[in-house]
């Protein structure tokens, strides 16, 4: 079998890839936008694909070339905060990339490939207190122009499965967080920051935003094994909540980080840093996806955060090294 990973050297797809080369006897492929250095103890196993995904030409030319049975669309634009900055240029890349896939698949007559379309939880958007926790049925409110991007790579997703039969499984993970994850996202923010001042690169402070709101946030590498079970064992068409179902806040977050610190360090809040519309709570029900693989998480997120911030101390050391 042979799976093809867009974004494969992405934050997700370089664990997805490691997951998938540890765990099964596939031949895996990728496409590449950007720096290869999360895969880079990968690359002489991976038929990679230095390409940008924005032109159906493109996109036809590397699933004719790599015939997968699997293909795993993780490439996107993956930031809120970019999102609220450039609206159309989020819309843009990530729905037509998710459009040229699809449709690739449907011109080359890849009847049997199975698709992962990933949405996320930002789709849900504005959730009352008594939708809580948020199963698939629960409407879409989404609170910026990724969330609505997302909706937008879903339902083509749906459409394409109705329309032309393509075996499209959808799943909307919630907050998923591990090394490697990029800056813009709130616990590499706050590893980041606490690595350079344990360095003596930054003032013994670290920046905060919103500290209150509660998410449900998963282990990337957890996530990763999600998506494979999602990829073999659901249901085309069928749309899968993917999260750890407990809710933790932003202070549970800071505060485990800091306890792991070496350095004193005081908190300050930056009214930069907070978000124009934060819901108060985001909590997962998983019943039908746990019902259809018995996928669990299994990592528990004091591990995960030792993990990011390790990440992150190595990262500051290689930057003063550089310098």
């Amino acid at each position: 079998m042979k799976a093809l990973i867009t974004g494969i050297s992405g934050f997700v797809g370089s664990h997805l890839a490691e997951y998938l080369m540890n765990n099964t006897d596939w031949q895996i492929a990728g496409t590449v936008y950007g720096p290869y250095a999360n895969i880079k103890d990968l690359c002489g196993k991976l038929e990679l694909y230095p390409a940008e995904l924005s032109r159906l030409d493109v996109v036809s030319f590397i699933l004719e070339q790599s015939r997968p049975d699997y293909i795993f669309h993780l490439a996107a634009q993956p930031l809120p905060s970019l999102s609220r900055r450039d609206p159309w240029g989020t819309l843009e890349t990530n729905i037509r990339m998710q459009l040229n896939i699809l449709q690739a698949v449907v011109d080359l007559q890849m009847h049997d490939c199975r698709v992962l379309v990933v949405g996320s939880s930002e789709e849900y958007g504005l959730v009352f207190p008594e939708e809580l926790p948020i199963k698939e049925s629960n409407p879409f409110r989404p609170l910026n122009p990724y969330a609505l991007s997302k909706i937008g790579q879903d339902l083509l997703g749906l459409q394409y499965y109705l329309n032309n039969g393509v075996q499209a499984i959808r799943v909307r993970p919630f907050n998923h967080i591990g090394p490697r994850q990029r800056p813009g996202f709130v616990a590499p923010d706050f590893a980041r920051q606490i690595a350079a001042v344990e360095a003596g690169k930054q003032e013994p402070v670290v920046r905060v935003g919103n500290l209150e709101a509660r998410r449900d946030f998963t282990d990337v590498r957890d996530v990763v094994r999600a998506y494979y079970l999602a990829i073999t064992q659901c249901e085309a068409g069928e749309v899968y909540n993917i999260g750890s179902e407990r809710a933790y806040s932003i202070q549970d977050l800071l505060d485990t980080l800091l306890a792991l610190s070496t350095v004193p360090i005081t908190v300050e809040q930056d009214p930069a840093r907070m978000r124009p519309s934060d819901v108060p709570l985001v909590v997962a029900d998983c019943s039908k996806f746990r019902a259809q693989t018995g996928w669990q998480p299994v990592i528990p997120l004091e591990d995960t955060l030792r993990d990011v911030l390790d990440y992150w101390r190595e990262q500051v050391r290689q930057e003063t090294k550089d310098h």
